[in-house]
Parts: C-alpha cells; sequence; structure tokens
C-alpha cells in the first residue's frame, strides 16, 4: 500500500479541513498517480472534496464512524481494517495500487500498512492545525528520491518518495 500527501517544511498539511496551498503541478501530478487505482480516505477528506464527490477514475473507500452514512459512488467502511480488505479487493478487481490519501488521522492510522510515500515538500511554513508524521525523524522510512527544485510563483517545492527502511 502507498500513500501520497503534500507537506509543508513542518509536516503540516491542512487548516480547518482545507489544503493552504494550491500548487497546479501537484494536483496534476496526485490526479496521474491515484487515477484508475484505489484510494482510502476519512470521511472530512471527501467532504472537503468539491461538492464532497467521490473523485474520478477511482475506487473510492471512505472510511468513518457515522454508521448510517451513504455517498453514490464510494464504498463506505467504518474501520481501517475493513478499509483494508475492501482496498485490497478493488485493487484486484481494478489491477491497481491503493493510496491512502489523508487526513491526518486516516494517515496515522493507515501508516504502518504502508511501504511508500509520495511526499511533495513545500518549503514554507505555514500556520496550521492539521499535520502527517514527519518520516524525516522517524527511522523506519528513507527517502530515495527526490525531484530538482519545482517553483509555483514564489514557492519552493519538491516530489519525494519514502520507502520503508529494510
Amino acid at each position: 500500500m502507498k500513500l501520497i500527501v503534500a507537506v509543508d517544511k513542518n509536516w503540516a498539511i491542512g487548516k480547518d479541513n482545507r489544503m493552504m496551498w494550491s500548487i497546479p503541478a501537484d494536483m496534476k501530478f496526485f490526479r496521474d498517480t491515484t487515477k484508475e487505482n484505489v484510494v482510502i480516505m476519512g470521511r472530512k477528506t471527501l467532504e472537503s472534496f468539491p461538492q464532497g464527490q467521490p473523485l474520478k477514475n477511482r475506487v473510492n473507500i471512505v472510511i468513518t464512524k457515522k454508521k448510517d452514512y451513504k455517498v453514490k459512488g464510494a464504498v463506505i467502511v467504518h474501520s481501517v481494517e475493513e478499509a483494508v480488505r475492501a482496498a485490497k479487493t478493488e485493487a484486484k478487481k481494478c489491477n491497481g495500487d491503493i493510496f491512502v490519501i489523508g487526513g491526518e488521522s486516516i494517515y496515522r492510522a493507515m501508516l504502518d500498512y504502508c511501504d511508500t510515500a509520495f511526499v511533495t515538500k513545500i518549503d514554507h511554513a505555514y500556520d496550521a492545525d492539521t499535520y502527517f508524521p514527519n518520516l524525516d525523524t522517524d527511522g523506519g522510512w528513507e527517502m530515495t528520491k527526490i525531484s530538482e527544485e519545482q517553483t509555483c510563483f514564489d514557492l519552493e517545492y519538491y516530489f519525494t518518495i519514502y520507502e520503508r527502511a529494510r
């Protein structure tokens, strides 16, 4: 299983259930990387999308504690274990990969299931209330790839890949 996330220099990922930046190349990378695959997210992440609708051209698995929660075009589950089982089944059907896409509590709950992390690192510190675990200080992960410096107006960022340390 893999995960994909964009973080600031303090590993922040959001504030008030919103991303704090808009980087078109990062959004394109996210779309291209997750398209035709399975994505796992929490309910709040789904509800942060335009009109709260599932992402197109993906199998959307949504974890929520709300037992009566329903969204057309999404597989609704109520635990991490249920999400993992559903994702494996759906990935076989579409012959795709599984990507964890947030938010904070889902990333933290599913990190141990993942072996690859696609991390866009933005060289700026934002005022945030939501964070991703710092993989640079986690001995279980190592950065295996980093892109050349990218820019979007005055923001500098890098596309990186972290893998579980062997």
